[in-house]
């Protein structure tokens, strides 16, 4: 059965969800949950829509402090409204992603996730935060979780909220490119243009 996501990972190791195009599903347009791990999202477009990709199931399920997701080479909107992504628990390696406005926060989580945000392009429509801290944690629990943001691009008062600092678990991804390369890297997010007999 379906809850209406566009694309639901449950109880799964090793997916790899790539050059996808989503918009407007009945509930999100990503889920990964329920002890998933090893999860990439990547070269997708996801626009208009509210709640964009959501990682991690609840936040009383400690099941997935060992969910570990990869959103890379995506392209973010425009029309879209939060979850890019929204975690919890694990950790997540945001890299290379291209961030086209957001109407309230682009990447945001509870349940004290390690986010790595590194060389992404975050173009706001007017000063606004990419960062939200989810429930009722204090900041001075959330100040501990590990939120980083490495060479990522903030433009037209972009701003981003770090907390903690980065462990062995959130080193810089290997495969991390330079912001500058961000648009060339996610120009053919998306399907790709495939004829039968030719190569894509």
């Amino acid at each position: 059965m379906s809850d209406g996501d566009g694309v639901s990972v449950t109880r799964s190791t090793e997916v790899w969800i790539d050059h996808c195009s989503l918009e407007a599903c009945a509930d999100g347009l990503v889920d990964v949950i329920e002890t998933s791990t090893n999860v990439t999202v990547s070269n997708s477009l996801l626009t208009n829509h509210d709640k964009a990709i959501l990682l991690g199931h609840n936040d009383a399920f400690s099941d997935d402090k060992g969910m570990r997701v990869t959103v890379a080479f995506n392209r973010f909107g425009p029309g879209l409204v939060q979850r890019m992504p929204r975690c919890r628990f694990g950790v997540f390696e945001v890299v290379n992603n291209d961030y086209v406005s957001w109407e309230k926060y682009a990447i945001g989580g509870s349940a004290a996730p390690t986010i790595l945000s590194q060389g992404n392009r975050f173009y706001a429509d007017k000063e606004k935060e990419v960062t939200k801290r989810d429930g009722d944690a204090p900041e001075s629990e959330w100040r501990n979780w590990s939120w980083i943001s490495n060479g990522d691009l903030m433009l037209n008062g972009a701003f981003f909220t770090a907390s903690g600092r980065p462990g062995l678990e959130a080193e810089d991804p290997s495969f991390a490119k330079p912001v500058s390369l961000v648009a060339q890297m996610t120009a053919s997010a998306g399907p790709l243009s495939c004829n039968q007999g030719s190569m894509c």
